[in-house]
């Protein structure tokens, strides 16, 4: 395994503000209310968290599990892809706030890789294989929040790959906690999964 990463090598913005990308917060010369209440959330929440303490070390146990991971590739419009392997992912069996940290990790890594001129990522979910057992709304509620008031418009769009059937009620459940992020959300085969280069496709 590569050496642990860490956020304080790498981070393009100091952290409170990172999430803050995208949030009108001056206006007229004045702090909006809104933006400044989320930046407030968001800091706060990242020190509750202790999302600056995060690394590969601290997350190994799931880590290794290969249910998320940044791929090594970007897509064609260069974004970085932040693959989630849902027949990997066992509420029943897993910590839930492990779970949490993962996700952290994982989405400053991506954030960490954007390249000048790009402001968002790619999410896929890799649904080949998912069963009921892999089902977990709470987890989505939580990547839910976090894309929308920790890391707000950094979120570019979201591919759910080969949905099986038992999916379809998860995703009812899911579509109106999406917010205004809805429009960014897709289901698609994967034979039409088309915004990763071919050679790189995950194979597993």
């Amino acid at each position: 395994m590569a050496a642990a990463w860490s956020f304080h090598s790498v981070a393009r913005a100091p952290p409170p503000l990172r999430g803050f990308h995208g949030r009108k917060f001056l206006w007229d010369g004045c702090f909006c209310l809104q933006s400044l209440s989320i930046y407030t959330f968001g800091k706060k929440w990242r020190q509750d968290f202790h999302v600056s303490e995060l690394s590969e070390e601290s997350v190994k146990g799931l880590y290794q599990t290969g249910k998320a991971y940044v791929h090594d590739f970007f897509d064609i419009y260069g974004r970085p892809v932040l693959i989630v392997v849902a027949s990997k992912h066992f509420p029943s069996k897993q910590d839930p706030v492990e779970n949490e940290k993962l996700c952290a990790f994982l989405v400053e890594k991506a954030l960490s890789r954007l390249p000048l001129g790009t402001e968002n990522i790619l999410g896929i979910f890799d649904l080949r294989g998912f069963q009921v057992e892999n089902g977990d709304l709470q987890f989505l509620k939580f990547l839910i929040d976090v894309f929308y008031y920790y890391y707000p418009k950094r979120l570019g769009q979201v591919l759910f790959v080969d949905a099986p059937f038992v999916f379809q009620p998860m995703w009812q459940l899911v579509k109106p906690l999406l917010k205004q992020y809805a429009s960014l959300y897709w289901v698609v085969a994967l034979k039409r999964l088309l915004q990763i280069p071919v050679t790189g496709v995950p194979n597993h």
